[in-house]
């Protein structure tokens, strides 16, 4: 008799084990999309709205954008990883990236903006050097994280060049010595739930780059800041507060 209950026993815990697994483990990998969308303090941004004198920095310039693409890499939804991304309003492109095999579960979102030090390696990305990414020798070689190009209204309501490229900081002051600091930088959005195929949006504001915590004064800082090592520390405490977390549809 004890052996007969001692085998019932095994079937229902056996029983119970399977079921906890076909319901909790054996979940069916999920697709996610993301989809970066730019705004300027709320008011979307596309490339029609490039070339035209219609955005306002805290400090009080009107600008015209011209050219703004950045660099997004170690992109991580959970285990699911993606290297690099290129995304370039102006054409349009890089703009949603999809990730496929993604677990049914609470997965955390991040990546870096720019390449880290140990990615940031000279002339080793094929499609990046097509696109004249890259970053001259003098100062170090490796990529840009972003290039954003156009023109502002300067003290005399004239028009002017301004080029805020973003790079590693590098200092020449001995130029045959040359001293880097890392300035890419994490972006973390959280954790999300994941139970359907999802499409999130990653919210970038634009205006951000000229404000917080830095008010940036384009009339000091316009042309020239890729070996301004000063203003490329400025540019990434800047960059923080450009990402945000938007919709999750599911």
């Amino acid at each position: 008799m004890k052996k007969i209950i001692s085998f019932l026993v095994l079937i229902i815990i056996f029983s119970t084990c399977k079921n906890e697994t076909d319901c909790c483990v054996n979940l069916s990998p999920i697709t996610v999309n993301l989809k970066f969308t730019h705004n300027w303090n709320g008011v979307a941004l596309t490339a029609a709205d490039f070339n035209s004198f219609k955005f306002t920095t805290e400090n009080g310039e009107t600008i015209s954008i011209e050219r703004l693409r950045y660099l997004i890499s170690n992109i991580s939804i959970g285990n699911t990883i993606k290297d690099y991304n290129l995304v370039n309003i102006g054409e349009n492109t890089g703009s949603e990236i999809t990730f496929e095999e993604v677990n049914q579960e609470s997965n955390l979102l991040q990546f870096t903006f720019g390449f880290a030090d140990e990615d940031n390696i000279d002339g080793v990305y094929q499609d990046l050097n097509s696109a004249s990414f890259n970053v001259p020798s003098m100062l170090g070689g490796g990529y840009h994280f972003m290039q954003f190009d156009g023109k502002y209204k300067d003290t005399n309501n004239q028009d002017a060049n301004f080029n805020y490229h973003a790079i590693r900081a590098v200092d020449r002051s001995d130029p045959d010595n040359l001293v880097f600091e890392d300035t890419s930088f994490k972006i973390d959005l959280g954790t999300i739930d994941f139970t359907n195929n999802a499409t999130i949006e990653v919210k970038i504001n634009i205006a951000e780059w000229f404000k917080n915590p830095n008010t940036w004064d384009l009339n000091e800082l316009n042309t020239v800041l890729m070996p301004n090592f000063e203003a490329q520390k400025l540019m990434s405490a800047n960059g923080k507060s450009v990402f945000s977390l938007g919709e999750i549809t599911q």
